[in-house]
This record gives C-alpha cells, sequence and structure tokens, in this order.
C-alpha cells in the first residue's frame, strides 16, 4: 500500500492546543493578562507548566522580571475575554478594568495576581526560561492550584465536562466534544 504525502516547510503544526489566559504582574510593570495557546504540562514530578511568549509582547518583560505567573483556564463562555486578552497589548489597555476582571490573590505568589472569574488558577513560580529563537519559554513549578468548587466532581476532581474547556486550532477556538474512554492493549 502507497500512501501520499506532501512535504511542507518547518510548521507548528500540532492542534487541538490548551488555550490559556497567563496572568503576571511585577513592581515596574504592574498587572497583566495575555491568551496563550503554546502551554503545556512538562513534568509531574515536580509538577510544571511550560509557557512560551514572544519577547515582543509586553508580558515577557513582565515574567521576566517577577519569575512567576498564573496560568488561568478559560471556559467555552468566556471565549470574548481570551480574545481580547490575545489581541490588546497591555502597554496600552489594563485588561483588568476594559473587561471588568478581578485580579485575586495568588496563594503563594507575590506578584501575579489569579484571575478570579476563571474556574481554575494554577500558580506558578518561573524555575528556569530557554531562550528558543522567535520565544522565550519560562519553565513556571506549580506552587499551588486554585480550582471553583462549581467544576468540582462529587469525587473532588476537576471535571472536564463541567470546566468546558477551549481549544485553539487554525485560528479558531473550539470547545472539547465527548470524552471516550482510553483503549489499552
Amino acid at each position: 500500500m502507497t500512501i501520499s504525502k506532501t512535504i511542507l516547510k518547518p510548521q507548528t503544526s500540532m492542534f487541538p492546543l490548551p488555550v490559556v489566559v497567563v496572568s503576571c504582574a511585577s513592581e515596574e510593570h504592574g498587572a497583566n493578562l495575555i491568551t496563550l495557546a503554546w502551554a503545556g504540562t512538562l513534568c509531574s514530578i515536580p509538577p510544571t507548566i511550560g509557557i512560551s511568549i514572544n519577547p515582543l509582547r509586553h508580558s515577557h518583560a513582565i515574567v521576566d522580571q517577577s519569575k512567576e505567573f498564573v496560568v488561568n483556564l478559560p471556559s467555552v463562555s468566556q471565549q470574548d475575554i481570551v480574545t481580547f486578552c490575545g489581541v490588546e497589548s497591555g502597554r496600552n489597555t489594563d485588561k483588568f478594568a476594559h473587561l471588568g476582571l478581578t485580579a485575586g490573590k495568588a496563594e503563594t505568589l507575590k506578584y501575579a495576581p489569579i484571575l478570579a472569574e476563571f474556574a481554575i488558577n494554577i500558580e506558578c513560580v518561573v524555575t528556569r526560561q530557554v531562550d528558543l529563537g522567535s520565544h522565550t519559554l519560562f519553565l513556571g513549578e506549580i506552587k499551588a492550584t486554585q480550582v471553583s468548587d462549581s467544576v468540582l466532581d462529587k469525587d473532588g476532581k476537576i471535571s472536564t465536562r463541567l470546566a468546558d474547556p477551549i481549544a485553539y486550532a487554525g485560528s479558531r477556538y473550539y470547545a472539547l466534544g465527548d470524552a471516550y474512554p482510553l483503549r489499552r492493549n
């Protein structure tokens, strides 16, 4: 059997990606929000998340200076917030004030607030950063996770169905569909 394939130039073709809104703050720059699709779990011990931010973005300098950030997981109903935080620069706009959002207190961080309206907030301290080219990868060790009771199941675990997260692929947002059990051979 022959399968026809086309060779494309190198590109970031993985999809779907999680959509997150990162909150960050520093003494010099104040608080800001940035939407990222280049984020993911990297390690379980210690629990670590990676986020990639272009150095031209306002949030890059904030995270670089404060060495902390919060990954806030939006739901499908919050896609207007996600879009605004991804296209509007914090250099020009106080996104919290413009959107009427609450900068809540993080349990373990000095500067970065949680985004109180989002059900899941993951507090991270930067342990390492790597300049990759167009982006800097910030490795953040998870120090605390704040979760709204509204997205917890009867066993106290985060329910994907209740959290209703969104994904990103091809310049569009997607709701996650039905869950299927893993097949094991």
